[in-house]
């Protein structure tokens, strides 16, 4: 592991899912991170481990060449393919052989054991009350702070992204075509998915819900909270059962049988990467997806190459427990620097991550360069054909950046009224959505507890789907983890810390 993050070494493609690039150093860079020692004009260097949710980015190209003008570094980052970041970010934190910055798109489990292991730096000492760090205190969302600490302490900074993020997706010009109103309620969507995969409007066997790993992936939690999983859910004497072993959760898994059953969810979920769903989507072959929706224009530019006037439509569907709206908390993971880095070093990158949380940055993140990357009509910054090629997700997973409420909802390639007609549509999300309530929480119990049970729970989810095994047998499984005096405990860990975390 350790060639990997080589200082200074120009790697290429270190295994099927991994890179690494060097990018540009640029000694005449405006804006320096790095003011001590007489060195003002020298590059910060900074290896940093992140997710890639496009094609990899050459960063020498005008935009990253800017970025780091802007913030005075050189940025050795190793982008690893989305549909591997899990498995590869394991490894990496198994090895113990860390990366001075490492980028996670949540707080997962591995994540936490290796913070309690002492493997990243706390910052509470180095951020202070933040007088040295205006951006950090004034431009991120509330309280991101708690969703960032184990045990009471802060060890990372967040992934600014607006709260409004996941859209369960559905073709409306499918739906006009076929003079089906909008889906309101799970048993319409479930009805207007079964209309239109009869009618086959693709042509070549049209699919219905579509998604990727176990269940749907991004959009499981948006279903859960139709059958009202995502709400708190307590054992008698007050434990908190986390929303994959509740009656609700159980529910939901019941729901995508049926789906299955009729040939409305797709056969090959189970096995589906991330990139597959997407390029299904994109080629025009199914009705629905569950993904963050700033992605409409370009599904919807894609798929109009072979058929005509697609509209993506996003749905708040209300269910037997809720309406399916499931909202981030503003903080998309965060960037955690490992304790490997000295004390010096830390506060450098700290100055380089505060930065990156102003709004100058930011706005370079969304648009660019002015006449490289976009350009501005009606008053909106607009990207052109090098901005939609280099700016994108990817794009903004080096920084903090600041809050931006639409910032998931807006298209950067989308017109003002295209913009505006999506944020019209999706505005109420920010007051009808839950947040799961198991967000932040880290109990040790809990977390050693699951890991004896997660693989097998997956496997037996995919079996109870794809009629294997019958629901009645599911039920039985859950409630024997749920009656086991390891889970009890551990749900009375987690119902002592989420009082204590929404106290």
């Amino acid at each position: 592991m350790g060639a990997i993050f080589g200082k200074k070494a120009m790697v290429g493609f270190s295994s099927l899912l991994t890179v690494t690039l060097l990018a540009a150093c640029n000694n005449n860079a405006s804006d320096p991170v790095d003011s001590s020692d007489n060195k003002e004009d020298e590059p910060l260097y900074i290896q940093m481990f992140a997710g890639l949710y496009n094609e990899l980015p050459e960063m020498d190209n005008a935009y990253w060449t800017e970025w780091q003008k802007q913030t005075n570094t050189e940025l050795d980052i190793e982008w690893v393919p989305s549909g591997d970041l899990d498995t590869k970010m394991d490894l990496v934190l198994a090895s113990g052989d860390l990366p001075e910055v490492l980028s996670s798109p949540n707080v997962r489990p591995p994540l936490v054991n290796a913070i309690k292991n002492g493997a990243f730096w706390e910052l509470d000492e180095f951020l202070g009350d933040y007088s040295d760090y205006p951006n950090l205190k004034n431009n991120l969302a509330d309280d991101w702070q708690k969703y960032l600490s184990v045990d009471g302490k802060l060890y990372g900074l967040p992934r600014s992204r607006s709260r409004i993020d996941i859209g369960v997706k559905m073709r409306k010009d499918w739906l006009d075509q076929l003079d089906i109103p909008v889906p309101t309620t799970i048993d319409e969507y479930q009805d207007a998915l079964k209309k239109i995969v009869d009618e086959d409007p693709a042509g070549s066997d049209t699919l219905g819900l579509i998604g990727h790993g176990t269940i749907v992936a991004d959009g499981t939690d948006a279903f859960a909270t139709a059958f009202g999983a995502m709400e708190p859910y307590f054992t008698d004497d007050g434990g908190l059962v986390p929303k994959q072993l509740t009656p609700m959760y159980t529910d939901m898994v019941e729901w995508f049988s049926e789906l299955y059953a009729d040939g409305l969810l797709a056969q090959e979920f189970s096995v589906m990467k991330l990139t597959q769903a997407e390029e299904l989507y994109k080629s025009g072959r199914a009705v629905s997806y569950a993904r963050s929706i700033w992605w409409d224009k370009e599904y919807e530019d894609a798929i109009s190459r072979t058929q005509d006037d697609p509209e993506i439509v996003n749905l708040a569907l209300e269910g037997p427990g809720g309406i399916g709206v499931n909202l981030a908390t503003g903080v998309s993971g965060g960037y955690f620097i490992s304790k490997k880095v000295p004390e010096e070093k830390v506060i450098k990158i700290l100055d380089y991550l505060e930065h990156t949380a102003s709004e100058e940055i930011t706005d370079l993140s969304y648009y660019g360069i002015e006449g490289v990357h976009h350009e501005v009509i009606d008053g909106q910054k607009v990207l052109n054909e090098l901005g939609e090629q280099e700016i994108n997700t990817t794009a903004k997973g080096a920084g903090v950046l600041a809050y931006a409420m639409w910032g998931k909802v807006e298209s950067a390639s989308g017109s003002k009224e295209y913009n505006d007609a999506k944020k019209e549509q999706v505005e109420h999300f920010d007051e009808i959505g839950t947040i799961d309530p198991m967000t932040g929480l880290h109990s040790d119990a809990w977390l050693n507890e699951w890991a004896k049970h997660v693989n097998e729970w997956e496997t037996m989810v995919t079996r109870v789907i794809v009629g294997q095994i019958s629901i009645e047998e599911y039920e039985d499984y859950i409630e024997s983890i749920n009656n086991s005096p390891a889970m009890m405990e551990a749900f009375s860990e987690l119902g002592d810390e989420y009082r204590m975390f929404n106290d």
